[in-house]
């Protein structure tokens, strides 16, 4: 039987409409920034939480839109599925004052339509929320 790891995971553009992808140390995937829920902490707490902590940005909790909750197989960790609620945050960020921080290692900003152009991206990001953001 699999391990199940709640997370949050937070959607972030910059001006230029690209979306915020994250590698963490010591993995190979990216990924949205975000992580797993500390006790007591809503999804949503946890994701602005992860911000703040990964790539230095500030939000309210009740500032994150909802776009969907889905479990899939985890990208870094073996035999585990990820059940990740995923928000957007609002607004559109400046990338030079996005940098990284705790264990990210590295940022890298996406066009939507330039995602089939690597494959080194999280399945929870191609399997479930790519194709909800194309059709947003």
């Amino acid at each position: 039987m699999k391990n199940v790891l709640k997370v949050s995971a937070v959607c972030v553009y910059d001006l230029s409409g690209r979306l915020l992808t994250v590698r963490k140390q010591g993995t190979t995937k990216f990924m949205h920034p975000g992580g797993k829920p500390e006790r007591g902490e809503t999804a949503a707490e946890a994701g602005v939480r992860e911000l703040s902590e990964e790539v230095g940005l500030h939000l309210a909790a009740v500032d994150l839109e909802l776009i969907g909750v889905w479990t899939g197989t985890a990208a870094n960790e073996a035999n585990t599925d990820i059940e990740a609620t995923v928000f957007t945050a609002p607004g559109r960020w400046d990338a030079d004052a996005v940098i990284p921080a705790a264990e990210i290692a590295e940022l890298r900003w996406m066009h939507l339509e330039a995602a089939g152009d690597f494959d080194d991206l999280a399945p929870l990001l191609t399997e479930y929320v790519l194709p909800r953001l194309h059709k947003a």
